[in-house]
């Protein structure tokens, strides 16, 4: 199991539940100590530029997964001028410090469930991916309907899916026919624990049955997909104890 980390889950919240932490150096210290794999470096709207040392520092030595855009979450997501100014600089900074894999969240502001809005982005992806980054992999976390995700993942063979364990729960959806349907496509599982459309809690505690989840995984083979914890926060001020008490939980699931 290649298990992970959200960045900021390491640290105390800095002014929202997912943001750019303070002492990032200090999450990749607790993440060698912790037996961590590696941990998805976060982009928000309130770090970009010369906030965030993804742009303008050497980071090719450190245990990066992926680049989690979240600054993407917004309703300007399928215009052509919003995506290449927001998602190119990323993608070159990727490239940079040797990051193979954006992460992009469809979600919220940012869902395509219009079919016409979906068509645009689409076709702007595909520009972005085909003609100026063909080595990335660009990875969707979307909730939506099952046609949304097929028409964005299946149209670019370096486009995959990023499968949130929590957010599926709280949708009622079916985990084992999610995982069959998207096997080939899926290189991410961002592991949470929620209520029947409700709110995030501590691993083992909600509905989502994560025994069953990975059973399945690991049945259809896993050894190309990368695990992130992005579970409850629980105490702010005690966030390495608390992820350290998930992630043997996490991996007392798995087995």
């Amino acid at each position: 199991m290649k298990l992970g980390i959200l960045q900021g889950r390491l640290s105390p919240p800095n002014g929202g539940f997912q943001e750019f932490p303070k002492n990032w150096k200090n999450e990749f210290k607790n993440l060698e100590t912790m037996g961590l794999k590696h941990i998805d470096w976060l982009v928000t709207k309130n770090c970009l530029g010369d906030s965030n040392p993804l742009f303008h520092e050497d980071l090719s030595s450190l245990k990066i997964g992926s680049i989690c855009a979240d600054n993407l979450v917004d309703t300007r997501i399928a215009t052509s001028t919003f995506l290449f100014t927001e998602l190119h600089k990323i993608c070159e900074s990727a490239i940079k410090n040797n990051i193979g894999t954006i992460t992009i969240p469809l979600l919220e502001q940012s869902e395509l469930s219009d079919g016409d809005k979906r068509a645009r982005f689409i076709d702007n992806m595909n520009e972005l991916a085909n003609n100026w980054f063909p080595t990335l992999i660009f990875s969707f976390e979307i909730e939506s309907y099952h046609n949304v995700i097929t028409d964005i993942i299946y149209s670019n063979d370096n486009f995959r899916l990023t499968y949130d364990t929590g957010n599926m729960t709280s949708l009622g959806i079916n985990h084992e026919y999610y995982i069959d349907k998207y096997i080939n496509k899926i290189d991410t599982v961002h592991i949470k624990d929620r209520l029947y459309d409700g709110t995030t809690v501590s691993p083992g505690t909600g509905k989502t049955d994560f025994k069953s989840i990975f059973n399945h995984l690991r049945s259809l083979n896993d050894n190309g997909i990368n695990y992130t914890i992005q579970t409850d926060r629980e105490t702010d001020g005690d966030e390495v104890n608390t992820i350290s008490k998930h992630k043997k939980i996490i991996e007392e699931l798995y087995g």
